[in-house]
C-alpha cells in the first residue's frame, strides 16, 4: 500500500524516502556514466529466493533503484530509475541470461517510471507528463525528449505508469495526492486515456487511489490494474482494506475515497448510496501488500504450461503492519478472463524476522520465455527460468 506523503528531491539525489510503492524515487545513487558499462559476466544464482520446483532464480543485472521494465525492438531491456531520473538499457548479447553491458538510454527526466515503445518512439511517463524520444542504433536518445502531454505531478503518489492499448490509445495511471481525500484535480486517482500522440486527455476510470500496474489481458483485451488501497482504517488497519486487482471499464467508478472492497463505505464519508453505484474489485489481495507491476504469462514458455493463461504480480510489501507482509511475487490464476485466486510464486526477499533485503517492483516476460523481476531496494533484477 502506498504511503501518501511528499518526497523531496534535489537533482537526482533523493533527500526524502517514500513508503511502499512510492519508493520509486528511493535510489540515492548518482546516475550511471554515459556509455557502456560492464555488468556481471556469468549467471550467478540468487539462493535467497525461493521459486517453484523446476525453476531457478539467477541475477540478470544490478541496477540501483530499478523500477519498471520493457523489452525494446532491439531485444534490449529498458529499466526506469526514478531516483536517477533516467532510463537504463541492458543487453544480453550472447543470450546466456546475464546482461553483459549497460548504458544510459535517456537522461534528464523527471521521476520516470512507466515506458512503452510505440510507432518508432520510446514513450516515458514522468511524474508530471509523458515525453517521447527516438533512440539511435546504440539504443541512446538521438535528441532531447519531447513533451506530449502534462498532468498532475508530484506529491503523495508520484509514480506514473503507462501502456498503449489494442485501440492505439495511451493509458496513464495517476495516483492520489493523499491517503484519503476528495481530490481537487480531476485527473488524480484515475487512469487517464489519451489519443495515440498524447493529446485529448480524458478520465477513463476513476475512484482508483493508486493504480501502479497496468496490462491488457491478451484474450479479452481488457485493461487490468493493480490498486493500492488506503491506510489507517480503524479499527483493523492492519488487515483492512484489501488491495485490489481491477478490470477497468470506460467511465467506471471504483469507489475511492468513499468506499473500499465490495462497496463498503469508508467511515469518514458514510456514503452507502454512492458506494452502491461503484465497481468492486475483480480480486482482493492481502491488505498493505502493495501490488505493483503485473504481467500476463502467455509467452512465458520457460514456465510450466499451466501458467500460460495466468499473470504475475509483484508485491512491494507493507510499511505499517506489526507483521510485515508482501515483498514477493504472486501468481494470479485466471479463468474465463477473470482473476479467481492467487498463490506465492517467488518469495525470499523478506526474512522470517520481517526484515527485507529487497522489494520487488515489476515483472517482465522476455523473448526467450523467461521472466525478470526488478527490485528497487537491492537493485537486483533476477531472472526466473527453467532450472
Amino acid at each position: 500500500m502506498k504511503r501518501a506523503f511528499l518526497c523531496i528531491f534535489m537533482g537526482a539525489a533523493v533527500l526524502g524516502a517514500c513508503g511502499s510503492g512510492d519508493a520509486s524515487a528511493r535510489a540515492t545513487t548518482a546516475p550511471d556514466a554515459p556509455g557502456t558499462a560492464p555488468d556481471v559476466s556469468s549467471a550467478a544464482s540468487e539462493p535467497r529466493l525461493r521459486v517453484p520446483n523446476g525453476l531457478s532464480a539467477t541475477v540478470f543485472a544490478t541496477v540501483p533503484g530499478a523500477r519498471f521494465m520493457i523489452v525494446g525492438p532491439d531485444g534490449a531491456v529498458y529499466v526506469s530509475q526514478p531516483g536517477a531520473n533516467q532510463i537504463t538499457r541492458l543487453v544480453d548479447a550472447n543470450n546466456d541470461g546475464v546482461a553483459e553491458s549497460r548504458n544510459v538510454a535517456v537522461a534528464g527526466l523527471n521521476l520516470p517510471q512507466g515506458m512503452a515503445f510505440h510507432s518508432g518512439w520510446l514513450y516515458i511517463a514522468n511524474t508530471n507528463g509523458v515525453v517521447r524520444v527516438r533512440l539511435d542504433q546504440s539504443g541512446t536518445a538521438a535528441a532531447r525528449a519531447e513533451e506530449v502531454n502534462r498532468y498532475s505531478g508530484g506529491s503523495g503518489h508520484s509514480t506514473r505508469t503507462m501502456v498503449f492499448g489494442p485501440d492505439n490509445k495511451m493509458y496513464v495511471a495517476i495516483g492520489s495526492s493523499c491517503n484519503l481525500c476528495v481530490e481537487s484535480d480531476s485527473d488524480r486517482a484515475t487512469v487517464m486515456q489519451y489519443d495515440e500522440n498524447g493529446s485529448n486527455g480524458r478520465v477513463f476510470a476513476r475512484g482508483l487511489r493508486n493504480v501502479v500496474g497496468l496490462a491488457f489481458e491478451p484474450v479479452t483485451h481488457e485493461l487490468w490494474a493493480t490498486q493500492n488501497e488506503r491506510d489507517n482504517l480503524t479499527p483493523n488497519h492492519e488487515d483492512l482494506p484489501p488491495e485490489e486487482i481491477n478490470i477497468l471499464h470506460a467511465g467506471g467508478d471504483y469507489g475511492w475515497p468513499y468506499c473500499y472492497g465490495n462497496r463498503v463505505p469508508n467511515p469518514e464519508y458514510h456514503n452507502a448510496a454512492r458506494c452502491a453505484s461503484t465497481i468492486p474489485p475483480a480480486l482482493a489481495i492481502q491488505a498493505h501488500s502493495a501490488p505493483l507491476g503485473i504481467s500476463f504469462l502467455r509467452n512465458a514458455t520457460q514456465l510450466p504450461a499451466e501458467y500460460r493463461g495466468d499473470a504475475l504480480v509483484a508485491l512491494h510489501g507493507s510499511w505499517n503492519r506489526d507483521v510485515p507482509t508482501g515483498a514477493k511475487v504472486i501468481r494470479v490464476h485466471v479463468q474465463n478472463g477473470l482473476p479467481v485466486s492467487y498463490e506465492d510464486f517467488v518469495t525470499g526477499w523478506q526474512e522470517a524476522s520481517g526484515s527485507r533485503w529487497g522489494r520487488p517492483v515489476d515483472v517482465l516476460v522476455l523473448g526467450d520465455g523467461s521472466v525478470l523481476v526488478s527490485d528497487d531496494a537491492s537493485g537486483e533484477i533476477v531472472r526466473i527460468a527453467k532450472g
